[in-house]
């Protein structure tokens, strides 16, 4: 699955769809803090673990805007299915490798770490965060109600994998990445 998803050009293209539809959403109800119209103010984004040609122009920026009041100047940041929080690697990344790597034999996980130009050490950073951190999160605690029976956070990510859809590998990350979207946004991984 991971291979295919990689090297898959429409994968990556789709999520960039995905998030203009979360940000025209959020771009339509105006600044949160004051109704003020808003307007684009992308910042840079330098992604790993995918080549760049195939990502295209649109993974150097993240979707963001401004408001456009005077005296509020804040910053609205859409959730996104592309990016988790300030991680570099894409948060496809993060899920899949995080829950192929469960299980894997240390030769295997090393390949699997050469191969997308992961260090071992930041693996190792993402279980954990997907084995302590994120469950701890007050989104994650009112999510996780969602599923009967209770997800073991020593099976995350691979548990959300098996959990979402009946489909193809392809469509059961995409549900993953839209339940996940809200912890793209500063403030969210920490709740």
């Amino acid at each position: 699955m991971l291979p295919g998803i990689v090297n898959d050009a429409k994968f990556w293209r789709l999520l960039v769809r995905f998030d203009e539809d979360l940000a025209a959403e959020v771009q339509a109800l105006g600044c949160p803090h004051c109704d003020g119209s808003l307007h684009s103010a992308r910042y840079p984004r330098k992604p790993r673990g995918v080549a760049r040609t195939l990502l295209g122009e649109a993974y150097e920026r993240r979707l963001s805007f401004c408001c456009a009041r005077e005296g509020c100047r804040r910053r609205t940041t859409p959730a996104s299915v592309r990016f988790l929080g300030r991680r570099v690697y894409l948060c496809a990344l993060v899920v899949l490798v995080s829950a192929l790597s469960q299980g894997l034999t240390v030769t295997r996980r090393a390949q699997l770490c050469r191969r997308l130009g992961l260090s071992e050490r930041t693996l190792r950073r993402w279980r954990q965060w997907w084995g302590e951190v994120f469950p701890a999160t007050r989104w994650w605690q009112v999510a996780r109600g969602q599923f009967v029976p209770a997800i073991d956070p020593a099976q995350l990510p691979g548990a959300l994998l098996e959990r979402f859809g009946v489909g193809e590998h392809e469509a059961r990350l995409l549900d993953v990445l839209a339940f996940l979207a809200p912890l793209s946004i500063a403030g969210e991984q920490a709740r």
